[in-house]
């Protein structure tokens, strides 16, 4: 059988398991070059393992959208299907299944639950920053 390309492989992943837009599958395998071109960098030693663990993808990720998508990350993700944590893993796991991506013995679905919520990834850091209140406000001092 010929090695099918990456579009080929989502397309019939997508055929099987509907749950998540081609797009989505796009978006995690970018993430994960980021994520892996990202630890590199921090990595003083300069011989690290290619592998990425399901917390170090889903912190790349949360920082690759925000790069990408800014105030509309939590916004595009959810129109691809994407709602939590556990769904990057997901795509993750169908991806292994296809050979796109490998994994190790100790590598889990599990490893992908719940790190963060969306709200909090990719809300939460354009929120207005809250001013502690001290003492009456002018209108408050006034009466």
């Amino acid at each position: 059988m010929q090695d099918l390309d990456f579009n080929e492989v989502v397309e019939l992943i997508c055929k099987e398991d509907p749950r998540f837009d081609r797009k989505a599958y796009t978006f995690v395998r970018q993430g994960l070059d980021y994520t892996v071109k990202e630890l590199k960098k921090k990595e003083t030693k300069g011989h690290r393992s290619q592998h990425v663990s399901g917390a170090e993808l889903l912190d790349g990720l949360r920082t690759y959208a925000l790069d990408q998508y800014g105030p509309l990350a939590k916004t595009v993700l959810n129109s691809w299907g994407l709602k939590r944590c556990g769904d990057f893993g997901e795509i993750v796991f169908n991806l292994i299944e296809y050979n796109v991506f490998s994994k190790t013995e100790s590598d889990r679905r599990e490893d992908f639950v719940e790190l963060y919520s969306f709200d909090d990834a990719f809300v939460k850091p354009f929120l207005p920053a809250r001013k502690p209140r001290s003492g009456p406000s002018t209108a408050e001092a006034v009466c």
